[in-house]
């Protein structure tokens, strides 16, 4: 069974939720339980158990963050190079035609002084 990031960040935060859980019904029924009274002790070890568990879970969803937004990173600059491409393939067949067309002899200079109607890429 191969554990992924995700699924460890997910045992941890369920292990983290559990521990405070038990931690609240612990100190709630505490006088009900024992008959002494409650050392300051435990409540430091419970405190820093409580601090480490948390410190792993906030480590391990910095790292799946992280990996996520390495991802994104990833797939957002295959996109820009993919429009580069569909852009440079778009202008070369573009282009193309206009060789034909001038080599067929369609093109004629009607009016130099003319604007040519601006061509939108997306």
């Amino acid at each position: 069974m191969i554990l992924t990031m995700e699924k460890v960040n997910s045992i941890l935060q369920l292990i983290s939720a559990l521990f405070f859980g038990v931690a609240l019904v612990f100190f709630l029924t505490y006088d009900r339980m024992w008959d002494q009274p409650l050392e300051s002790s435990l409540v430091v070890s419970w405190m820093l158990v409580g601090l480490l568990v948390h410190l792993l879970v906030w480590g391990s969803t910095s790292l799946v963050k992280r990996n996520l937004m390495k991802e994104v990173a990833s797939v957002e600059t295959e996109k820009k190079e993919l429009k580069a491409l569909l852009f440079d393939l778009e202008r070369a067949n573009k282009s193309g035609r206009l060789d034909r067309k001038m080599d067929s002899g369609e093109i004629t200079d009607r009016d130099s002084s003319s604007i040519k109607p601006r061509e939108n890429f997306k």
